[in-house]
This record gives C-alpha cells, structure tokens and sequence, in this order.
C-alpha cells in the first residue's frame, strides 16, 4: 500500500513505498517442543536445555529460540529448576 504526501511549498508528490518483507520475517513454524509434543520440559535433560541458553549461560529469547510462548515460560522454569540443583551453571 502506497502512501502519497504532498508537499506545500512545492506542490510535487513524493511516495514512500512500503516493503513488502522485512529482514527478520519467516514462517511460521511450530517450536521444537510443540513439534515432539512435549507436554513437560524436564529439568534432568541437560542436552535440551543448553541448547536454550547462550555460552556465558544466558536464556535465548522466544526469537532466538524459536519457541512458543508457552513452552517458553516451561523452559524458563526448567532451567531455574536446573540451576538450583547444580545440573546448569548460573554464569560462566
């Protein structure tokens, strides 16, 4: 959809054009536990859950991750569930 503004002291029209995807678009897919169905993220399974986090032991945000905002909120829990009992560290 294209815009027109007019001009006042010159009377030409000038258009600014929308664009038609941004950079950060994509499909949308399902999260990678909505895929397997997963109705519980556990605690115990390290391997899931340092995909989550970045090196330094920070959490992926929901765009980075992929994840829905539900399994999100699980993950979330897990990995505090997992830095309490010394599977995960809290800093590195």
């Amino acid at each position: 959809m294209a815009m027109r503004q007019r001009t006042q002291r010159t009377g030409q029209q000038r258009t600014t054009r929308r664009r038609s995807g941004f950079a950060g678009a994509r499909e949308q897919t399902q999260c990678r536990f909505c895929r397997g169905s997963v109705k519980y993220i556990d605690y115990k399974d390290i391997d899931t859950l340092q995909k989550l986090l970045t090196n330094r032991g920070k959490i992926y945000s929901r765009k980075r991750s992929g994840n829905c905002a539900g399994c999100q909120r699980k993950a979330k829990l897990a990995i505090k569930r997992a830095r309490f009992m010394a599977l995960l560290p809290y800093t590195t």
